[in-house]
């Protein structure tokens, strides 16, 4: 039986991640049917607003402190989350399957020794056990997975599970500040792109494909996800023409992304694209070929040349705005 589940809480310019709140609700409501404490942990400087994580059922979260730390290491941060993990005895430690936990979550399993599973869709507790659901075979199947080492790791796919508040406590902020002995040392440290919303995380998503043409055509992509709050994406076949960077491709050989709302706009819908986004909670299609294979997926479609509609969809957005 699990004893203690730990929640490590991402952060960027000192503001926590959505996905990391949809953690924290999904690890207390565990921990409550573990009969288990709960606790996070996040590594950073001048964090804003630590307490609030009260509200999800988490009521002491402590703070990793050093100035080196502004920037991620994966050695870095899975050394000292190794050592956190061993110093509080947590048995189930939880991530969301973000670029950095997808990245963390393998390292720290190795120096622990212990199970993984990463992309979590669904989380029960069976038994005084927990089962994991995940999806496979490019989200045409899923599986049901249990560990069986004494520690076990999750990852959470993001924009799956939901951020309510629970609760209406505040957290107990512990702060610790670590010496900078051996984090310069580390592997090479990666800072994050600036200025955009990351597609894995966005609520909303505009993505562009071959049927835009040429790359001084996503002007209006980018625009129309501006209005909307969206985050802009890609198929796969605009990343390797060189029109956007692969910080953005959706698919099966990009980013797997589940918005409230997925527009994709000049995509066919080849089968590796639907991989990545066929989660959406609604999706929009547009594009000229009305047997275009993203049609079969699309709440919403529209038979129709991009670029008359997205003009006119700017439009009109804009007049409402006003």
């Amino acid at each position: 039986m699990a004893n203690k589940v730990l929640i490590y809480v991402e952060q960027r310019d000192g503001n926590i991640k959505k996905s990391s709140f949809e953690v924290l609700k999904k690890g207390s409501e565990l921990a409550l049917s573990l009969n288990a404490e709960v606790e996070a942990i996040v590594i950073g400087n001048e964090i804003n607003n630590l307490e609030n994580v009260g509200v999800y059922g988490v009521n002491k979260i402590t703070n990793l402190k050093n100035s080196e730390l502004a920037s991620y290491s994966v050695s870095a941060y899975s050394e000292l989350l190794n050592n956190f993990v061993e110093e509080a005895d947590a048995d189930i430690i939880l991530l969301a399957n973000t670029s950095m936990g997808k990245d963390l979550a393998p390292a720290l399993s190795v120096k622990l020794n212990c199970g993984l599973v990463i992309d979590c869709t669904e989380l029960d507790v069976i038994n005084n056990n927990i089962i994991a659901t995940k999806p496979i075979y490019a989200g045409k199947a899923l599986t049901i997975l249990e560990t069986n080492s004494p520690k076990s790791i999750y990852t959470l796919r993001p924009n799956v599970f939901t951020v309510g508040q629970i609760s209406n406590s505040i957290a107990e902020v512990i702060t610790k500040n670590i010496d900078s002995v051996n984090l310069s040392n580390k592997a090479t440290l990666v800072t994050k792109t600036e200025g955009k919303l990351d597609v894995t995380e966005a609520d909303i998503i505009v993505s562009g494909g071959r049927g835009l043409k040429a790359a001084e055509n996503f002007g209006m992509i980018e625009e129309l996800a501006s209005l909307l709050g969206a985050a802009t994406g890609a198929s796969r076949a605009v990343v390797d023409a060189g029109w956007r960077p692969h910080s953005e491709q959706v698919g099966q050989t990009g980013k797997t992304v589940s918005p409230n709302l997925y527009i994709a706009v000049g995509i066919s819908g080849a089968i590796q694209h639907l991989a990545g986004m066929q989660s959406s909670k609604f999706i929009v299609a547009i594009n000229k070929d009305k047997d275009a294979p993203i049609f079969s997926v699309a709440d919403y479609g529209i038979a129709g040349d991009a670029f008359e509609v997205i003009p006119a969809l700017i439009k009109e957005i804009k007049k409402n705005n006003a």
